[in-house]
Formats: structure tokens, sequence, C-alpha cells
């Protein structure tokens, strides 16, 4: 018997994949138990697990919170303190997973750690245990930082430089040239480049890289990780969590729920574009209004996931309107009734799956474009902020799978996107018969053949459960 502890980023997000990732290594190896060691963020909500099908060999422990100041920080700044300050809680609960494994004769087999929690890879050498990394996004951007690490390192390359430049980077996981206006925005100021960067170094110290994708849909970036220099890479992908949309859905959102597919169900097939911009996304009141006119200008069926940014200065997630209206355009909720529907959380699974959805203008989150292309959803792309803007290229240039809004958007600019860009770009994602809408369909079936038995993804978690028994 073999213990693993995964150790996932802080936020939704990393954590949904991760909880997938743990509950396919429980079904595949039945002498394998896991613990999940989850750090809260201040403004989120602690962690149950309410989900019944969960193996009793998947164990989590929400770890003491550690304070960190969220008034002002940057968040590179913040992210690194927040994680930093868990290795004591980190430290100390595998240490007891150790010992209660040893009462189990189960051996403590590695550390999994998230992308972002790097540090935790000392964790895991002061136990003599290998370290492992979960990337929670894609090849494509994996590719790219250890050649932008490469690049720093050993040809002195200041990506903070690059990003105001007018250069074009011939990045091997990609055919075309990236831009570098559609760099990650965390490398705009020089501590979020090293911060990032580092990560990407610490990750050659592991002995293996899980990543949250599939060959089929990034065969050239793979095949570039396949170098010599990198630890062996397993794509494992697409984790979803396809039953439930929300780890802390309660009465309230089962209500939201019930009446979002309601509406649904009275709209024709492929008629109604979806907007949500992810946990994180939100947009200030002059972009709203924009929003607001491509959708009633352009005649679109819509449903519209509308949340309230946080205080200016302040990491926090948005918050629901009390009334929207104060934002919208005067009578666009009254003119739009018959067409539009604007609501606050999202169900973005159910949503996505529901017939009626035709696209989905997106922030391109990774987990948000496996979960469209799971169910063969077009996406309009417009990214906000970490490593969006370059999934977008990989979409957009690289994969022919979605339509552009404006791929360097990036939140907390001055830019406003207008109504006619929107609008452009909700009509060409909304068309019935376009290639990239059959391209999407043909992913959706390649998506779901690679996580059978045979699939290439269920292949190479084999091969990720052979290596942890030696």
């Amino acid at each position: 018997m073999r213990r693993l502890v995964f150790i996932p980023g802080p936020g939704i997000g990393h954590l949904v994949s991760t909880v997938e990732i743990a509950k396919q290594l429980a079904a595949r190896d039945h002498q394998l138990f896991i613990t999940v060691l989850i750090m809260k963020l201040p403004f989120d909500q602690l962690f149950t697990n309410t989900d019944a099908s969960i193996s009793r060999r998947i164990n989590f422990i929400n770890l003491p919170e550690a304070h960190v100041d969220t008034r002002n920080p940057g968040p590179s700044s913040f992210f690194k303190t927040f994680v930093e300050n868990h290795k004591t809680h980190v430290r100390a609960a595998v240490s007891e997973s150790s010992t209660q494994s040893e009462s189990n004769q189960a051996r403590l087999a590695g550390l999994v750690v998230d992308m972002f929690c790097t540090t935790m890879i000392d964790v895991a050498d002061e136990f003599g245990v290998p370290s492992y990394v979960f990337f929670t996004s894609n090849a494509g951007c994996l590719a790219f930082l250890l050649h932008l690490q490469t690049l720093r390192d050993e040809h002195g390359t200041d990506a903070a430089q690059l990003m105001d430049s007018e250069a074009e980077l011939a990045i091997p996981s990609f055919v075309n040239s990236l831009p570098a206006h559609v760099l990650p925005g965390v490398l705009l100021d020089k501590e979020g480049a090293t911060a990032f960067l580092n990560h990407a170094k610490r990750f050659k110290e592991t002995k293996g890289i899980l990543v949250n994708t599939f060959s089929e849909l990034e065969s050239r970036a793979l095949h570039s990780l396949s170098d010599g220099k990198t630890p062996s890479v397993y794509p494992v992908g697409p984790l979803l969590n396809l039953e439930s949309d929300d780890f802390h859905v309660g009465t309230d959102k089962a209500r939201q729920k019930y009446d979002i597919l309601r509406w649904l169900d009275d709209q024709p097939s492929l008629s109604v574009v979806f907007l949500c911009f992810g946990s994180m996304g939100s947009f200030g009141e002059a972009q709203v209004k924009e929003m607001a006119c491509a959708l009633e200008y352009g005649g679109f069926r819509f449903l519209w996931s509308l949340r309230k940014p946080p205080p200016k200065g302040e990491i926090a997630m948005p918050s629901d309107y009390a009334d929207p209206k104060g934002v919208l355009p005067e009578g666009f909720l009254d003119r739009t009734a018959r067409i539009g529907k604007v609501i606050r959380w999202a169900p973005q699974v159910a949503i996505l799956a529901h017939p009626a959805i035709g696209g989905f203008v997106s922030h391109c989150g990774w987990n948000s474009v496996l979960e469209s292309l799971w169910y063969g959803v077009p996406i309009a792309t417009w990214p906000m902020y970490s490593e969006q803007q370059l999934n977008t290229f990989e979409l957009v240039k690289e994969l022919g799978l979605a339509v552009e809004i404006k791929m360097d958007y990036r939140k907390g600019s001055e830019v406003v996107v207008s109504a006619e860009e929107i609008g452009r770009g909700i009509r060409k994602v909304m068309e019935r018969d376009s290639d990239i809408r059959e391209r999407v369909k043909e992913m959706s079936v390649k998506s779901k053949k690679a996580l059978v038995d045979g699939g290439s993804s269920h292949s190479s978690l084999g091969c990720f459960i052979d290596q942890i028994q030696l």
C-alpha cells in the first residue's frame, strides 16, 4: 500500500482538477491512499466534501489558516507569501499522514505539488520522497514557461522587458510566432516574472509532471517537452468535474440552477450565447455597458453571468449586484426580457451541456476551455489574467478551435472593448456550420476517447501509477 499527498494551489479552479485526478488514481489503484491538503484563501469558504462518490481512500485536510494582508499587495507577492506561510502546516500534516500510513502499512510514495506550490518540493526532500508537479493548465503553457526560464538563466533574457516590445517569439511548442503582447500578465513586473520562472526552474527538480491535457489536443507541445531535459510528462486530462458545478452548492444556488435550466429549456437548439468569466472575472461599468449594447443590438439570445468587481486595490472575489440595473443601460433588462437572461453565479457545466447553448464567451481559464471542448461548444475568447492570453493564442492561432474577441485584453487595464468588436466575435462563434464548430465537435469526441481504457490519457495515467510503485 502507498500514500500520495497532493498539495493543490489555492482557489477552486486548482482544487477541482486535483480532486478529479485523485478520484481517477484511487479508482485505478486500490492499494493507493491519497491525502489532499487544502490552503483556504481569505475570501474562500472552508472546503467540505459533499461528493459521496469520492473513495474513502481519499482524505481531505483543511490546513490552519495563514494570515496574509490582502490590502494592496501584488498578486505574485500575495500568493508567494500565502503559500510560504503554509509550509509549517504542510510539514506537520505530512508528518502526521506518514505516521498514520505506517500504522496502516501504507508507505509515503511522494508529494504531488501544484504548479504554484513548488516551495513544497522542499518538504518532499525533507521526508526523503519523490516530488511531482501537477500542472493544472496546458502543455503549451508548460513548454512556454520552461523555454522562457531557459532564456532567462542561460541567456539573461528579461521577460518583463519583452512585454513592452513588439517582438515575435519563437516558442518550440507553437508553430506560429508568439506576439509579446499576449505573454502572461504576471510577466509585466520583474517580481512576478521572477516568481513565475522560478516555479518553472523547480519543475526540473521533480520526478515527473502531470498535465491536465490530452495528446490529441496538444501533440506538438507535448512532443516539444520530450527534450531529455524535462522530467517525464504525463498528459492525464481532461480532468473535469461533470457531476457538480460547485463544491458548496446550497439551497439558494440549487434554486438558481433550476431557474436557469428551465429558461434554457424554452430556447431553440444552439441559439443561446453564454457569457461567463470564471470565479475571478468581472468588469467595470463602462465595459458592462458595451457588452450589453453588443448583445442588444446584435439581437442575440444570451445567458450572461454578471458579477460585481471587488473594491479597487483589494484581492477578493467578485460578488453579486444587489440590482444589476445600476450598471446596465437604462431599460436593457426590459427590452431584452424575451431573448436574454442576466444571472449571478453560473452552474457552468450544466449550462454548457444544455442543447440550447451555441457559443461561449469565456475568459479561457483552462478548466473552462476543457469543459467547452468536452461539450462541443465553440469559444469566443476574452482572456483576463494569469495565462489566459496564452491559452487564447493557442486556441485561436495554433489549434483553430476558437474565435477572437480581444486576445491581449487584461483585467484592470483602461481598455474598453467596443460593442462592435464584441458583437463581431459573438456572430462568428454562433455560426451554425462554421469550420471551427466542426473542429470543436471532433475534439469533443477525442477528449472523451482519451479517458477510456486504451485512450491516450488513460494509458499515461497508468504509466504514472507504475512510476510511483517503484
